[in-house]
């Protein structure tokens, strides 16, 4: 009867150690990461993405084999593709590439409407560009990771040269706004404040009353008459 009774304690003992061990691999933190991965939403598909003001996407696109690719063929500005659903508190990441002296964007809370021609008009842009090898003189404000025509990126920041992927990232959470590249938060500001406010109000977009105006829209890759590529294209709602 002993034995029975010691050996019935050593299953037991041996199932609460497996049940233990068990409960060891899932900790509050590695469920958490799990559930943090979860909500990136991948973007590289061609249905992920359409013409603006169109219903499918153009020509001067493609995604293929993981990669999007702009072939830089609508002119100076237009051609642009935005995101199939909007988004408003939100994470934006992307790897990228330009060629040499490119010009590109990335935007977010895009309005669409026919009565506007191109995503600039209407959305903040995370400015993707040749640094080094752009032809025309430069403002601060028009380099990569400036907020365009908003807010300048910080002169520390660490550029790929041509031909080699960027990081980047774009946080907007109730109204607070960070742009990074590389792994380094460049970008920073509060559109609640009175900075925001006087900068959007200083001269560039007076042409474009409706900039800004939202916290609300799409997410948009630019075509500006250069080639650019992008890969691990996600977002995650905030």
């Amino acid at each position: 009867m002993k034995l029975r009774i010691v050996i019935i304690g050593l299953v037991l003992l041996t199932g609460a150690c497996k049940n233990t061990e068990k409960k060891k691999v899932e900790t509050p933190a590695a469920i958490e990461d799990k559930m943090a991965e979860s909500e990136w939403v991948d973007l590289m598909d061609p249905s992920d993405w359409r013409g603006y003001n169109q219903d499918s996407l153009p020509s001067n696109w493609s995604i293929k084999d993981n990669v999007i690719e702009c072939f830089g063929e609508a002119g100076d500005v237009g051609g642009d593709i935005i995101s199939r659903e909007t988004y408003d508190n939100f994470e934006f990441a992307f790897e990228w590439k330009i060629t040499k002296g490119g010009n590109s964007g990335a935007f977010y809370h895009v309005v669409e409407d026919t009565i506007y021609h191109s995503p600039y008009e209407t959305g903040p842009e995370y400015q993707l560009l040749d640094d080094v090898g752009f032809e025309e003189p430069l403002e601060d404000w028009q380099k990569t990771g400036a907020n365009y025509a908003m807010h300048v990126a910080n002169e520390n920041k660490t550029l790929k040269p041509v031909g080699e992927w960027n990081t980047s990232r774009i946080v907007f959470n109730r109204g607070k706004a960070e742009h990074w590249l590389n792994g380094q938060k460049i970008v920073e500001f509060d559109k609640n404040s009175q900075d925001w406010l006087e900068k959007r109000n200083s001269g560039k977009w007076n042409e474009y009353p409706d900039y800004g105006k939202t916290n609300d829209g799409y997410l948009a890759l630019q075509d500006h008459g250069a080639g650019v590529w992008f890969r691990n294209v996600r977002v995650k709602r905030l």
